[in-house]
């Protein structure tokens, strides 16, 4: 009895152990939706969306480097965003970008370390036919 009662014992003490871990593992992989002002002060990863300002973009293919700059369509506030690595080939027609990353206070930018572009749907704006 007393052995059951140690395996019990023990199965409960790793459950629990697992059940910490994975808690623990899945709030730090939550990446939150925050305003510039919010990144700016953030040290950790978050995500901020945004239009692509026009003429802001730069990229850099000897570096792989792309600077650019995204504007809240509610406030008109704006970031600038660098993100290493190959530029989107829609990045230019994007609606809206999604940078997710940390704000990089040095440098004065967003440091993305992804990017999410949406571009317009080849539907958008089509004119709807009904046939009868």
């Amino acid at each position: 009895m007393n052995r059951r009662r140690v395996a019990y014992l023990a199965g409960a003490g790793l459950l629990l152990a697992f059940a910490a871990f994975s808690l623990t593992s899945f709030r730090s992989a939550l990446t939150p939706y925050v305003s510039y002002a919010e990144a700016r002060e953030q040290s950790r990863t978050v995500q901020v969306a945004g239009g692509l300002a026009k003429a802001s973009s730069r990229y850099d293919e000897a570096t792989s480097s792309l600077l650019f700059t995204l504007v809240d369509p509610g406030t008109q506030q704006t970031l600038r965003v660098r993100y290493h690595g190959v530029k989107p080939a829609n990045f230019e027609d994007a609606i809206s970008i999604v940078a997710i990353g940390s704000y990089d206070r040095a440098a004065d930018e967003f440091a993305a370390g992804k990017l999410l572009v949406k571009c317009p749907s080849k539907y958008q704006g089509a004119e709807v036919k009904t046939y009868s």
